[in-house]
């Protein structure tokens, strides 16, 4: 009896002993995912989305070429630097004449890059981040006859332009002002095209273009303008000022302009009301497109007059007795876009 009661404690005593042992078993760890580290910042999109400089390009027969362009063998003077990612404009060799810049990333224009290459004729930097030309750059190419700098920020006409301009192409950048008397000394420019860029009435007076006095080609199309600029070169021959907001022409405006044959008028709010009688009654006149604006009736026109453009006014009679027989087209609101010969 006594060895079944100290075997039934025993018992007892190991059975105590367990549960206290599972009680005081340490619980398990509860591992907890990791917050997500906080992104950084994102990188600045300029200049991380230019593309990398392209590697140079095959040896050169001129140990003076750039390793960033191409010097063909059959032009000595040609310089093609286009296309090629370019962050700065390489040093250019004497004999540079004819140079290629355009599709590139440059955003100045720095004085040394040209320093050797004074006698540069022709150089073609559209499609560009240029925003500014410093001073001297210019100025030093003596023989500069062709400049191209269109599709870049330029927010002004360059100044110290060289006389030796025959043609100046600033369209589509963001010019609003044109820099007093920078025009003054550019008898040889012929072509001035300023066209999708932000001029406005008062950036031009009766000075603007003083200087100007073999202009042939003026195109201030895409622009601002409410007014027309209160003087141009009496030797134009070509005049575009399309897509502005032109309502009125003062009276007389083209009698000092002899040369005058093509001028364009297109897109903008033009209508009688704003118009002399015999404004466009110009003797040298050859082409003259008023399509697009308000006018109701076709303007008196001279007899020597080409063609004429009025398509998408809100004309509704083309029977006139005094309008010439050889003009080419009339059109109208009504039969916009078919604009045939009516010979």
């Amino acid at each position: 009896m006594r060895t079944w009661v100290i075997l039934l404690l025993t018992l007892v005593l190991i059975l105590v002993i367990k549960v206290d042992g599972q009680r005081r078993r340490p619980r398990p760890t509860v591992v907890r995912p990791l917050k997500k580290p906080t992104p950084p910042p994102p990188e600045p999109v300029e200049p991380t989305e230019l593309p990398p400089p392209l590697p140079p390009g095959p040896p050169s027969i001129f140990p003076d070429c750039p390793l960033e362009c191409f010097c063909p063998p059959d032009f000595p003077s040609t310089i093609y630097c286009d296309s090629r990612n370019l962050r700065k404009v390489p040093n250019l060799p004497s004999r540079a004449r004819y140079v290629y810049l355009q599709n590139n990333f440059l955003e100045d224009l720095t004085e040394d890059a040209f320093k050797n290459a004074s006698e540069i004729q022709w150089i073609n930097l559209d499609n560009n981040r240029i925003k500014k030309v410093g001073k001297k750059i210019l100025e030093k190419m003596g023989n500069l006859t062709y400049l191209y700098m269109e599709k870049n920020q330029l927010k002004e006409v360059p100044t110290y332009l060289p006389p030796s301009l025959e043609q100046l192409r600033l369209s589509r950048n963001q010019i609003s002002k044109i820099p007093a008397g920078v025009f003054n000394k550019m008898d040889h420019l012929i072509l001035l095209d300023l066209h999708h860029n932000k001029l406005s009435d008062n950036v031009f007076n009766k000075n603007t273009f003083k200087g100007l006095k073999n202009l042939i080609q003026l195109n201030l199309a895409h622009n601002i303008l409410r007014k027309m600029p209160p003087t141009v070169p009496d030797s134009i021959n070509q005049l575009f000022l399309d897509r502005n907001n032109i309502e009125e022409i003062p009276t007389n405006y083209f009698r000092d302009l002899p040369n005058l044959a093509f001028l364009r008028l297109n897109y903008n709010q033009l209508s009688e009301k704003g118009l002399s009688k015999n404004t466009f009654n110009i003797s040298s006149l050859l082409v003259l497109q008023l399509a697009h604006n308000r006018f109701t009736t076709v303007p008196i026109i001279s007899p020597q007059l080409e063609h004429l453009y009025m398509n998408d006014n809100i004309i509704e009679n083309t029977e006139r007795s005094d309008l010439a027989v050889s003009f080419q087209y009339i059109g109208s609101r009504a039969d916009a876009g078919s604009a045939q010969d009516l010979r």
